[in-house]
């Protein structure tokens, strides 16, 4: 079996965020898929087989499943445009989140993902103590997203992941305005086999509709300022969200099993 690895939300390589990608005729034995993600050792291994309409996706941490990936599917797609010979605008992948649409653009490629807005989370204080920094709110989704007012806490948090790992959230978001952006952010989720995610697509539905509103614009320009960074550009549309970026293959291989 082929497998690639892609860095997604980047002009370069060595930026954004590492995926791998296996494109398969037919699903493997689920035991299986999360052994070969758990030897890739990447935030998130995807896996693809062909349908009616398009591909099936999956994407696995290296210790679970996961519903929605935003960096895995713009590494997908990249594959597929770019390795699988498909030669139409738009890709059709059929997930547990539903149908997730990949086209051509011209920032590279723009995903269409579902909005995933938070609700107002009350208990301030336990996300205080966990993480050691002021927080302005806290909004609740499937991920925790925790908003401060300077860009430079997100940039030099150093987290204590065994404290973040007890919170009782998938993920957890740290978020605030940029200098040169609309947003920062940085993504933490230790108890699913993920430390810290250099650029987390998935992440934007919550903090998308976050900022859209507190900014009152639809249109808004993001960084995620881990160490190898990444950058997109989003759109909130009614109740999807439009991420726009770049991806760079740097590896292709062989899987031998």
């Amino acid at each position: 079996m082929k497998l690639y690895q892609v860095d997604a939300f980047t002009d370069r390589l060595f930026g954004g965020n590492p995926a791998a990608v296996v494109p398969l005729d037919h699903w493997l034995d689920d035991r299986l898929l999360q052994q070969i993600a758990g030897e890739n050792n990447l935030s998130e291994t995807a896996f693809l087989v062909p349908d009616e309409q398009g591909f099936a996706l999956r994407w696995f941490t290296p210790t679970v499943e996961v519903d929605l990936c935003g960096h895995a599917t713009l590494a997908a797609a990249w594959v597929v445009f770019h390795e699988l010979g498909f030669a139409g605008e738009r890709i059709r992948f059929q997930t547990a989140s539903g149908a997730l649409y990949v086209q051509r653009s011209a920032r590279g490629l723009a995903m269409d993902f579902p909005a995933r807005p938070g609700h107002p989370e009350n208990d301030v204080d336990r996300y205080e103590q966990a993480l050691g920094i002021a927080i302005r709110e806290v909004r609740q989704a499937r991920d925790t997203l925790v908003v401060v007012d300077d860009e430079d806490v997100v940039r030099d948090f150093q987290p204590d992941f065994d404290a973040i790992a007890a919170l009782d959230t998938f993920a957890v978001m740290l978020s605030a305005p940029g200098s040169d952006c609309d947003f920062v952010s940085r993504f933490f989720a230790p108890a699913k086999g993920v430390p810290e995610d250099p650029v987390t697509g998935s992440a934007h539905c919550t903090l998308v509709p976050y900022w859209a509103e507190r900014l009152d614009k639809t249109r808004l320009h993001a960084r995620q300022v881990s160490a190898r960074g990444g950058e997109l550009f989003c759109a909130l549309e009614g109740d999807r969200v439009q991420l726009e970026g770049q991806a760079r293959c740097y590896l292709r291989g062989d899987l031998l099993l």
